[in-house]
């Protein structure tokens, strides 16, 4: 939560109780500078953190910007952008914007970024979020400087981000799965669908949604998110709601059971990351998760340790109530599966490897649904989730056998260290927010 020290006096203050020794030097850092991270995907390098050695090298943005833009990025693993001309200076992993030394981080990469290339903004982008510090930051220089602001919703930033990347004009079907975005309609969107051509996007379908009780709290305690998948399909008062569930106290229990019945501190959410800790602690991994993401790691490190197999469970596809058209993966029979299997004391590999085949089936017949639909052949994969080696392979690999063309991150992050891009090419293009695809 802390961005990297620069100097030996701060090394001194902030490492003196976990550092037994200093080497220090002379020379001063000028700008901080994360290790970059990055792994093998589909036979090529995936950049999952941009920084030591690849930023702020250029992006070439498939058609030039009018003026100089910034985008300021995302509330987690934050980065920020530059675009000028047909260039476009992703900034250096800053970090989750969650203390003050972060956000001044952030705000003293704005000023280097744009005194390293002299340019003066001509208009901000941001997350359509309304509390984030990010996007609190670019109204504020928006009144100051009296340029225009854009706000963008996060998932739409994350289909444009690798859209820009791959030189792909659309129209495309965008999986943007991951643990965290503000949706449209005030709710928490993670496992989308959506459909982006020139003049904006669609959400054509997503994850059933289910509720987290606590909201961000269900990031640091995946038993919230396993509790969330049980509410959506079971009565709190029937004699074996809480079996699955053994991590939670009976005082944790009854607080739990209001907050839930009532609506408190309470959101609900489509998120694809959420599914993944809730699955995770249902399988006995991590109902606590030391970091984020943690849970969700164990479930892909299970998966990989499992002899292989094809097996999947069920996800059914279905049109939602109040429109034919828009389509609604119910993960309530999955879920039912998996606690038999549980309960018949299947391995914790197994299980892992049969969910990520699960949602690779339900993906493909979503993605085929969708293209007898709209005639779409082209599929965005992008989001935090898409750091897992194994489910986008697995779904590059069934997306090309089912004759689509598939495009993933390789220079920009999926996660939301690669916002800020799409933010970019959201602005560039100027456009809306409802497609016109079909």
């Amino acid at each position: 939560d802390e961005p990297i020290c620069t100097d030996e006096h701060e090394a001194l203050e902030r490492l003196r109780g976990i550092a037994d020794f200093f080497l220090v030097h002379n020379r001063p850092i000028a700008r901080p500078v994360d290790d970059s991270v990055a792994r093998v995907v589909a036979g090529e390098v995936q950049i999952l953190r941009r920084s030591r050695g690849y930023a702020p090298l250029p992006i070439r943005l498939p058609e030039p910007v009018t003026a100089p833009v910034l985008a300021v990025g995302a509330h987690l693993k934050n980065s920020v952008a530059l675009a000028v001309g047909d260039q476009l200076f992703l900034s250096q992993h800053i970090g989750d914007l969650e203390t003050p030394e972060a956000y001044d981080a952030f705000r003293h990469t704005i000023d280097s970024l744009c005194t390293l290339y002299d340019v003066e903004p001509a208009a901000v982008v941001c997350d359509a979020h309304p509390d984030y510090m990010s996007t609190h930051f670019a109204a504020e220089l928006a009144e100051q400087r009296g340029i225009p602001l854009r706000r963008v919703q996060h998932h739409h930033a994350h289909v444009l981000a690798c859209m820009a990347e791959n030189n792909v004009r659309g129209p495309v079907l965008g999986l943007a799965w991951d643990g965290t975005g503000y949706g449209d309609d005030g709710t928490i969107w993670g496992g989308e669908f959506l459909l982006v051509d020139a003049n904006g996007y669609r959400r054509v379908a997503h994850l059933r949604p289910f509720a987290l009780a606590g909201g961000d709290a269900a990031v640091r305690e995946p038993r919230r998110s396993a509790l969330g998948l049980r509410y959506a399909v079971k009565r709190i008062g029937d004699a074996h709601f809480w079996q699955p569930l053994p991590d939670f106290t009976p005082e944790e229990r009854t607080i739990l059971s209001a907050m839930l019945n009532k609506g408190l501190n309470t959101v609900n959410t489509t998120s694809m990351g959420r599914l993944f800790d809730g699955v995770a602690a249902l399988l006995g991994l991590h109902p606590f998760a030391a970091f984020e993401g943690q849970a969700a790691m164990s479930m892909e490190f299970a998966a990989l340790q499992a002899r292989f197999t094809t097996e999947h469970y069920l996800l059914p596809v279905l049109a939602a109530e109040d429109d034919s058209e828009h389509l609604i993966l119910d993960w309530a029979t999955m879920i039912d599966q998996i606690l038999a299997d549980v309960q018949r004391g299947r391995s914790v590999g197994r299980m892992a490897l049969k969910f990520h085949n699960t949602l690779i089936e339900a993906a493909v017949e979503t993605a085929r649904r969708i293209r007898d639909r709209f005639g779409v052949e082209d599929v965005v994969l992008s989001g935090g989730c898409f750091q897992n080696k194994l489910l986008t392979e697995s779904l590059i690999l069934r997306l090309r056998q089912a004759g689509h063309r598939v495009h993933w991150h390789r220079r920009v992050p999926p996660n939301d260290g690669g916002i800020a891009v799409g933010q970019v090419w959201e602005k560039a293009k100027g456009k809306g927010q409802k497609a016109k695809v079909g």
